[in-house]
Parts: structure tokens; C-alpha cells; sequence
């Protein structure tokens, strides 16, 4: 059983390694500054799913010191959401500093963040882990401090921001699907008035998923909040992208990099070559895997 005292610990250390490598971003010369400052979510707000997203692009000095905020930014604040984190899109672009000590100490952070997360996680009780989060170091919002910070050294063609929809999966068995439907029965449906029919709805769904084989394979494919990320280019195939969750910070570039900023979000219209799911359960975006 994970401690108080190894929770505690291990948090720690991740902040005391965090504040150091802010101390040191501070410390070190840069060429460009940018932070594109998104709205808040308030907790009233946090279940509409934005049609479009204003970003506000802040550079310079501002734009620095809201970039080192933004890595210790891991607390609940009152009246905003705690389930839809305040993301911090932004780049730093760092020149002549010392590239291997920079990159360790990025390192090491990272590797704090992973093992507080892994402390964390191995308590297998979902209430269990809430208390023991909310015991050890108040209002904290463990996915905030989850975040990997993203980074780069050698000198890429290009640094770009995009908008990214993504999904959740989860693969499970016929068997786990039917005791999550069981679950489902229990419950309320705030959007029925009448459970009678609620209840006929989920019993319905069970029908469906009983009638599959004992072996198929089952996957809940749910379309997650749009988010900013990094497209970093060497070449036409050599290419990756990360979350831009946190700001990209760039280690001696090139003069050369081409630089990109994150513009407005704006849902875009169903495309006509979108691949359109056959869903077993549509509330729960339960598909069969190989169908």
C-alpha cells in the first residue's frame, strides 16, 4: 500500500525539480517568446464542448512569464473546471544555452512526473486514490501534474501549432460491457423523465452485446475536447507531434526554423471521406474491434 509520507515524497521532489528548471528558463537568454492564453472554463460550463476557441497570442516578456507560470500551474482555483484542465499553448525559444545541462534537467523533471504519477496510480481504488491525493497535497489536480513537458535540441525544419481531435479507447471483453451496461440500469438519467424507458433503453443495449460470441473483442471509442498541439518537422517523413498542453520549449535552433502560431479554433464541417462508426452502444461509443 502506497503511504501518505511516499505520496508526499515523490510530489516533492517533482516540484522541487520543476522550480529548478523554472530558475534556470529564467536564467537563460531567448529569442522568442510566444503564449497563447485560452478562456477558462468555469465548472458551469465545463460539459458544452466549444464550437470554436479564441486564442489570444501574447509575446515577449509577458508572454515569458506566463510560460514559467504555466509549469507550476497544477492547483485548483475556485470556480474554475478541475475536468477541463486550463491547457497552456505556448513557445520558448532558448539561445545559447547550455544545451546538455538544459536537456537533464528536462530529463529529470519528466522522470519525476512519470514516477509521482506511478506512486499514484498504483493505488487500484478510485476513492481510495482521491483521499490519499487530496490528504497529501490539497486541491491539486494530479492530471495537471501529470503533463509532460515537451522539448527540442537539434534543429528542426519547422515548429508548428495545429488544433487536434482525438479519442479515448478502452478494449474490453463481452463480459466487462455487459456488467458496465448493469451498472448503467442503477443509474438516473437526468435527461429521461421516465426510467421506465430508461431502463428499456439500456435492456435493449444489453440484447445487443449478449448476442455477440464469447471471444469478441470490444472497444469504447470516445471522441475527447479538441486540444492544441506541436508539429515538429525535420522532413516530409520525418515529423512527430505532442500536446500543447504545456509550452514547446526549443534549445538552440537554427536561425533558419520556421516558426508557426496557433490560430482560432473553428469546428469544422463533417468531412465527406470521415469514417462514419456503426456503434453497438452509441451513449458509450461501443464498437465491436473487427467487425
Amino acid at each position: 500500500m502506497v503511504s501518505k509520507i511516499q505520496i508526499r515524497s515523490q510530489f516533492d521532489l517533482m516540484n522541487e525539480l520543476t522550480l529548478l528548471l523554472v530558475e534556470e528558463l529564467k536564467a537563460c537568454e531567448y529569442s522568442k517568446a510566444e503564449y497563447y492564453q485560452l478562456p477558462n472554463i468555469s465548472s458551469a460550463d465545463e460539459s458544452i464542448v466549444p464550437e470554436s476557441i479564441i486564442t489570444n497570442r501574447i509575446s515577449g516578456d509577458l508572454a515569458h512569464k506566463s510560460i514559467l507560470n504555466s509549469f507550476t500551474d497544477i492547483y485548483k482555483k475556485d470556480g474554475l473546471s478541475s475536468r477541463v484542465l486550463k491547457r497552456h499553448p505556448g513557445l520558448l525559444v532558448i539561445k545559447n544555452a547550455d544545451k546538455e545541462s538544459l536537456n537533464n534537467r528536462i530529463a529529470q523533471v519528466n522522470k519525476a512526473k512519470a514516477d509521482f504519477k506511478a506512486c499514484i496510480v498504483a493505488i487500484d481504488n478510485n476513492d481510495a486514490r482521491f483521499e490519499a491525493v487530496h490528504n497529501a497535497m490539497p486541491n491539486l489536480i494530479t492530471l495537471a501534474a501529470y503533463r509532460k513537458i515537451h522539448s527540442e535540441s537539434d534543429s528542426p525544419f519547422s515548429v508548428r501549432f495545429t488544433w487536434m481531435h482525438k479519442h479515448a479507447t478502452k478494449t474490453l471483453t463481452k463480459k466487462m460491457a455487459l456488467e458496465m451496461l448493469d451498472k448503467s440500469a442503477g443509474y438516473r438519467n437526468p435527461r429521461m423523465i421516465d426510467q421506465q424507458k430508461w431502463q428499456s433503453l439500456v435492456a435493449q443495449e444489453q440484447m445487443r452485446v449478449a448476442s455477440l460470441g464469447e471471444k469478441e473483442k470490444l472497444r469504447i471509442r470516445r471522441p475527447t475536447r479538441v486540444s492544441p498541439q506541436v508539429n515538429v518537422r525535420y522532413t516530409a517523413q520525418n515529423r512527430y507531434h505532442v500536446s500543447a498542453a504545456l509550452p514547446f520549449i526549443l534549445i538552440n535552433p537554427e536561425p533558419d526554423v520556421k516558426l508557426g502560431i496557433l490560430p482560432d479554433y473553428q469546428k469544422p464541417d463533417a468531412h465527406p471521406r470521415k469514417r462514419e462508426y456503426d456503434f453497438l452502444v452509441d451513449r458509450l461509443y461501443l464498437e465491436q474491434v473487427d467487425k
